[in-house]
């Protein structure tokens, strides 16, 4: 059973993003959480409470059940570019050089590990 977080216009560039999301993806729940905290980058707390908020959606689906004993990991992270505002910075001789405010958004994805095997 899997759970879904999204995170929408977060005001930080796709690009920088990406660097901290790639670092998690297929990672199981709690060694991704502690990535995360040691990550020294300012989208690592943004995706750390997403991934909180994934796990207590997995959590509420699955009355009863524990995310430790299931072996949650990140099953999918998706980073797209969200709006921009557009801004114009003078520059000399009468100019404007335009500046782009980047946002994203985040979609995460959580679910739990199949224990069941089957043997031949």
């Amino acid at each position: 059973m899997e759970a879904v977080a999204k995170l929408n216009n977060c005001p930080t560039s796709p690009r920088k993003m990406r660097l901290v999301v790639d670092l998690i993806r297929g990672e199981r729940v709690e060694k991704a959480l502690s990535i995360l905290k040691f990550t020294n980058k300012e989208a690592a707390i943004k995706v750390e409470k997403l991934l909180l908020s994934a796990i207590k959606n997995w959590e509420a689906k699955n009355e009863g059940a524990r995310p430790e004993e299931n072996q949650l990991f990140v099953k999918t992270v998706m980073v797209d570019g969200g709006r921009q505002l557009k801004r114009l910075r003078p520059a000399p001789q009468g100019r404007g050089y335009r500046i782009r405010k980047r946002s994203n958004h985040v979609t995460l994805i959580v679910d739990s590990k199949n224990t069941e095997t089957t043997q031949n």
